[in-house]
């Protein structure tokens, strides 16, 4: 298996459309990062939730998710399942985000997801980030959308333990799914590891990838 770095990464950001979106798609990737970089930049934006009790959810959570880390998270108010509509508004907050941080690496939703909003955010951040390394996360759902990944993150069995309790012990307002348990998130770690060559790992796409083969 080919492995690529991305240098010493001191500031990355991380996207989502929904609370929970960044923790489920790529909470062991920020686990990975975090615990390795203390004192990482960490520039966290959620498009719907703001206000409410998924909004205190998610601070919760990615401060876990995030240990050490310098996290500075922005929870916006715009519609769960109606992004679309709000194009000019979802846009104008990704732009914004770009213009107080240069980060070395962006973690977005995957454009190919058929989740509505995920999809559409997944357009944007392109758009903004232009220059930047952008990792497209998976979210497993009924929709039946995994794709074949281009890129993985392996995990630790301790990382990948942490992802799970810490998405059960808090977003108790997902609890009710019934794709949203242990056996959902650890197995889909476990097939990308087998994919990767190690036990667990995340699994992203890339759209666009420069080398720098000469160095």
């Amino acid at each position: 298996m080919i492995r690529l770095g991305a240098g010493r990464l001191d500031r990355i950001v991380a996207v989502g459309a929904h609370c929970d979106d960044i923790a489920i798609g790529a909470g062991g990737t920020l686990l990975t990062l975090c615990r390795a970089r203390p004192g990482i930049r960490v520039d966290a934006l959620v498009l719907t939730g703001g206000g409410g009790e998924r909004e205190q959810e998610e601070r919760a959570a990615l401060a876990a998710f995030c240990p050490g880390a310098d996290l500075r998270l922005t929870v916006h108010k715009l519609p769960d399942g109606r992004l679309p509509a709000h194009w000019e508004e979802a846009k104008a907050a990704v732009e914004e985000l770009r213009a107080q941080t240069d980060p070395g690496l962006v973690l977005a939703p995957r454009t190919e997801d058929a989740h509505q909003d995920h999809r559409g955010l997944a357009k944007l951040v392109p758009t903004a980030f232009r220059d930047h390394l952008v990792l497209g996360y998976e979210i497993v759902k009924w929709d039946g959308d995994l794709g074949r990944p281009t890129a993985y993150q392996p995990l630790s069995d301790e990382i990948a333990e942490e992802k799970v309790r810490l998405l059960q012990e808090h977003y108790a307002s997902q609890r009710h799914r019934p794709w949203y348990d242990r056996e959902a998130f650890l197995g889909l770690a476990r097939i990308r590891g087998i994919e990767s060559q190690t036990r667990y790992a995340e699994a992203f796409a890339v759209t666009k990838l420069t080398l720098d083969l000469g160095e």
